[in-house]
């Protein structure tokens, strides 16, 4: 009988201890595991139901600017969010943009139009479409409750460059390049043409459009735009920024075969992406700096609102304080003069400096 109590007591013990375990387990937060060797592992996220449907402007996924820096939101937002992603891509007139969302529309809830020339087409899927949430990269026109519009202070992401190009610059002389004269991308001349003449009114600064509306090839034409850039450099121009989308490879190379060519380097300044790590090996010594428009951040930070509940129609404004634009470091070309960009952009978020949009 004694024998009997001692191992009753004995097993009571142990289950005590076991019990007094698991407490310490579920006092947790349940996304943590203790391993044998006393390691601790933080568990997966949980995939959400979400589904995000993204349609590109002309160009697509791999233009290296503008459409690249949305599929970069998109990832990141499939890789930390766990959404379930679709995306397609405008044909090369842009004609089937509205039928592209309506057929996003069908398995998504929540869809994208990469590019101002979704506005109208856009206005006809989310009327179409009230249940489902859209969002429009560069326009904030479409008034209905379920359509957000990311719009970005362009100008001073542009003014912070035009600084760059201004210190950069051996010749007193600038230029610009863009893509299709419309009010947006007068917004990156604008604030170019600022920040040169804050750093050097005197600075001489060129600008050209390949195309007029309602031409919109000028996005997608890296040949005029190389040959525009080869009349700049020979023109006396060693910097210049393009905002021309696909067309931003033709200043690219431009600027390397004016270099290898002249004995003299001269430098071109990337658009919406950072242009150093997308474009080709042979070119990267020539991009000063690329004017970072962070469309990625736009789409991802849309996409979490989306899968938290709180979403919300209307303007939604990314600027330098929301680091909605900015410029990038990469190559190392513009480390001597970081201060100074740094000085400017502070200037800025504090409203001692206030960027024009209109050239």
């Amino acid at each position: 009988m004694r024998k009997q109590l001692w191992l009753f007591a004995i097993i009571m013990a142990f289950a005590l201890v076991v019990a007094a375990c698991g407490d310490d387990d579920d006092a947790g937060d349940g996304g943590t595991e203790t391993t044998a060797a006393g390691e601790t592992t933080t568990a997966a996220p949980a995939e959400s139901t979400a589904n995000v449907g993204l349609v590109f402007d002309i160009g697509g996924r791999g233009d290296q600017s503008f459409n690249d820096s949305a599929a970069a939101g998109l990832d990141q937002a499939t890789a930390e969010l766990g959404i379930t992603p679709s995306e397609a891509s405008a044909n090369q007139d842009g004609s089937n943009r509205e039928e592209l969302l309506n057929l996003q529309a069908d398995q998504s809830d929540l869809v994208f139009g990469v590019g101002f020339l979704f506005a109208e087409p856009m206005t006809n899927a989310a009327t179409a479409s009230p249940d489902v949430n859209f969002a429009i990269v560069d326009d904030a026109s479409v008034d209905l409750p379920n359509v957000a519009g990311l719009v970005f202070a362009e100008q001073e992401g542009s003014f912070l460059v035009g600084v760059a190009a201004a210190l950069k610059s051996e010749a007193g002389h600038v230029g610009f390049i863009g893509g299709v004269n419309t009010e947006l991308i007068q917004r990156f001349e604008a604030g170019f043409i600022a920040g040169v003449q804050a750093v050097d009114p005197a600075i001489t600064i060129a600008n050209q459009y390949i195309t007029e509306p309602p031409d919109f090839a000028g996005f997608n034409d890296p040949a005029s735009g190389k040959v525009i850039a080869q009349s700049m450099f020979e023109g006396g121009a060693d910097v210049v920024y393009h905002a021309a989308g696909g067309s931003g490879a033709g200043l690219f190379q431009a600027a390397k075969e004016f270099s290898d060519a002249g004995g003299s380097k001269v430098w071109a300044i990337g658009v919406d992406s950072d242009q150093y790590l997308t474009a080709g090996e042979e070119v990267q010594e020539f991009i000063l700096t690329s004017m970072l428009k962070r469309v990625d951040v736009a789409v991802f930070s849309t996409v979490e609102a989306h899968v938290n509940g709180t979403f919300a129609g209307g303007p939604n404004v990314f600027d330098l304080s929301v680091d909605g634009v900015g410029y990038s470091t990469s190559g190392g070309y513009v480390d001597d003069i970081v201060d100074q960009l740094e000085d400017y952009k502070a200037k800025i978020i504090s409203g001692e400096i206030v960027v024009p949009s209109t050239p």
